[in-house]
């Protein structure tokens, strides 16, 4: 009697898959100051912190989610924030995170601090508020803050965050994240709001038109000629008519308008240009003698020589 033989399957994929276990584990923590070797300004200005190489072992084997997030509990004081790791180079049991970070979480040096596995939604919305009215003198503060964020793995609402510019260090609050109160803001396409500084007062600014009305006359300024001015007097005319701009004495004479000149933007030092100014006469053919214009050696004249008969 033959025995009938089923064919074996294979399957080329795990039916059960390994369910990510988390990672919780209590270490010392350190500044970045603390930190052998040479001195770590890109953990300063960023959001990682710097783990030892047996937490890297331990996280490969508990299969978590990546990118590697954590979140950091100081079980003293029970402030909590939220972070990326930059290295597995520490030393055994102690981690170095960023000085804001620490003040954050109100530690010193030494303190014992909860380092656990998390997964963080990405961001969609971030809100900050500058705690100095400095920040307000940046040219373009979304493209500095934007150009910061790159060193950050996530956000925690509540967090006091450095921003170093221009040999100046720059501290933001976060006031707010969507959709959760922590995010993950690892290649994602984020809207960022600013908040107006602390104790920073919006100044009223009068407007245009009201600036041109309390202008001052540069010519109200000028004060009134005393003693002797030259060239003050009145003057007659030998033919007996009246000077055109004579007036009369009830009538009291205008004070002057200020006209603003425009300046020569095409002049040149050394030079001297002469600009010639011609009254055109008017077209009326009728004028009377005291409308008639002025023109320079248009009298009648006289000889002292008496003609002979």
């Amino acid at each position: 009697m033959s025995r009938r033989r089923y064919p074996q399957f294979q399957f080329g994929f795990n039916m059960f898959p390994e369910v990510p276990r988390p990672f919780h584990t209590t270490y010392k923590c350190y500044s970045v100051a603390m930190l052998p070797g040479n001195e770590r300004q890109d953990v300063e200005r960023g959001g990682k912190i710097i783990m030892p190489p047996s937490a890297l072992e331990q996280l490969t084997r508990l299969n978590i989610n990546y990118p590697m997030l954590f979140k950091i509990t100081n079980k003293r004081t029970n402030c909590k924030t939220h972070c990326g790791v930059l290295e597995f180079v520490a030393d055994e049991g102690n981690v170095y995170l960023p000085l804001w970070m620490m003040h954050n979480l109100v530690l010193e040096e030494g303190d014992f601090i909860t380092i656990e596995s998390v997964s963080l939604p990405v961001g969609t919305f971030s809100k900050f508020q500058p705690l100095s009215a400095d920040f307000l003198d940046i040219t373009n503060p979304k493209a500095v803050l934007e150009n910061c964020l790159r060193t950050f793995a996530c956000l925690t609402t509540g967090d006091v965050i450095a921003v170093k510019y221009n040999q100046k260090v720059y501290e933001l609050r976060v006031l707010e994240t969507k959709p959760l109160e922590a995010i993950s803001i690892i290649e994602c396409d984020m809207n960022v709001e600013f908040a107006p500084p602390v104790g920073y007062k919006e100044q009223e600014h009068t407007k245009k038109v009201e600036e041109e009305e309390m202008a001052v006359d540069p010519a109200d300024l000028m004060p009134e000629p005393s003693g002797f001015v030259a060239f003050r007097g009145q003057g007659n005319r030998l033919d007996g008519k009246k000077r055109k701009d004579s007036t009369s004495n009830d009538v009291p004479t205008a004070k002057p308008t200020y006209i603003r000149g425009i300046p020569d933007y095409d002049y040149q030092v050394g030079s001297l240009r002469f600009i010639r100014r011609i009254n055109e006469r008017p077209s009326s053919s009728k004028e009377t003698d005291a409308g008639e214009e002025f023109r320079a050696f248009s009298g009648t004249g006289f000889t002292l020589k008496k003609s002979r008969d």
